[in-house]
């Protein structure tokens, strides 16, 4: 990218010099990290009140149940950490991330609505729909970003948390006012406990999300830099805000669809791989899938254990653990400031 080119030795020598930098950042440590991830994943499956060893339909439960849970948990885990990050990137803000923009609340109301004009309709049009509604949501967003002048970084998530809750408030007026106020509760709640074979097929879209980001990384940094910096070294300002946030509302859109919110999932993650690793956002990429994979693997485990056989939704225990990260960000930053 035309970014880094300045800085950058001659391309005979960089060719050689970029893989090795490259299995430097993702050599011991992050195999380690696989590891422990994957053994996480492999608990995940293994972890039920029904035994698949001792009945003679086990297997067909692991296969129909467990399986499509584990995957559920990686897609999710990584589309919504990956959506927080380019936010970030694009807001120039680290306390943004869908819901703490309104983006879930967005989704969340054109799944509502969906479901009142087509109560019937399949779940790749409540998808569709969602997902268009959560752009349009971020759109807001962003656009309330470039009229209001915040001086300060905090007041940016507040503003986005408002929108939010204002989405969410007609959400619920219209949700009493049909008979859908439970349905609303059930999408909104944040769980894995519908999610099973034949209802989460739609969750391997946010590979789509995924793979553009790692293609677009360059020319999103260089957004992130700011309108005048990209359109200094050729980059459309305009045209990777648009496609981040399509990107965006695709991820959240389906994550809603199929789990429900997952609150400041997309904030913990990237603000700590960013505290340990830097702000390089191509080599933080896998480690941020990576971690917000292993995240929500660890929050659903304790979500299923806790009261067992009971289980409480994922997103009681990420909002705990979001909420307790969020403020020490805060008082991290505003020591910072005051220094």
């Amino acid at each position: 990218m035309t970014l880094l080119a300045p800085s950058r030795p001659a391309p005979a020598r960089a060719g050689r010099d970029t893989p090795v930098r490259t299995r430097s950042r993702l050599g011991l440590p992050f195999l380690l990290a696989l590891a422990l991830t994957t053994a996480l994943l492999g608990l995940s499956l293994a972890t039920g009140e029904y035994s698949i060893l001792s009945h003679d339909d086990g297997w067909e439960l692991f296969r129909t149940v467990r399986i499509p849970r584990t995957i559920a948990l990686v897609l999710s885990g990584a589309a919504m950490s990956l959506s927080g990050l380019v936010m970030q990137l694009i807001t120039q803000n680290r306390f943004v991330e869908p819901t703490t923009t309104g983006t879930t609340e967005w989704a969340g109301l054109g799944l509502l609505t969906v479901m009142i004009v087509a109560p019937h309709a399949t779940i790749l049009s409540r998808m569709a729909v969602a997902v268009g509604f959560a752009f349009i949501g971020t759109m807001v967003f962003f656009l309330l970003l470039r009229r209001v002048s915040l001086r300060s970084s905090l007041l940016v998530p507040i503003m986005g948390i408002m929108l939010g809750a204002v989405v969410s408030a007609v959400s619920t007026f219209l949700a009493l006012e049909t008979n859908s106020l439970q349905s609303l509760g059930v999408w909104f709640q944040g769980s894995f406990t519908s999610v099973y074979r034949g209802q989460y097929e739609v969750l391997w879209l946010v590979l789509l999300a995924v793979a553009a980001v790692v293609v677009l990384a360059d020319r999103l940094t260089v957004a992130g830099l700011g309108e005048d910096v990209a359109t200094a070294v050729g980059v459309s300002y305009q045209q990777m805000v648009l496609i981040a946030t399509a990107l965006i509302a695709l991820a959240t859109g389906v994550v809603t669809v199929v789990v429900g919110s997952l609150p400041f999932l997309g904030l913990i993650v990237p603000n700590l791989v960013s505290m340990a690793r830097g702000d390089d956002l191509r080599s933080n990429l896998p480690w941020v899938c990576l971690s917000g994979t292993a995240l929500v693997t660890v929050c659903d485990l304790v979500a299923r254990t806790i009261i067992s056989p009971f289980e409480v939704p994922v997103s009681v225990v990420l909002g705990v653990i979001g909420a307790a990260v969020f403020i020490v960000l805060i008082v991290r930053r505003t020591r910072r400031s005051g220094a």
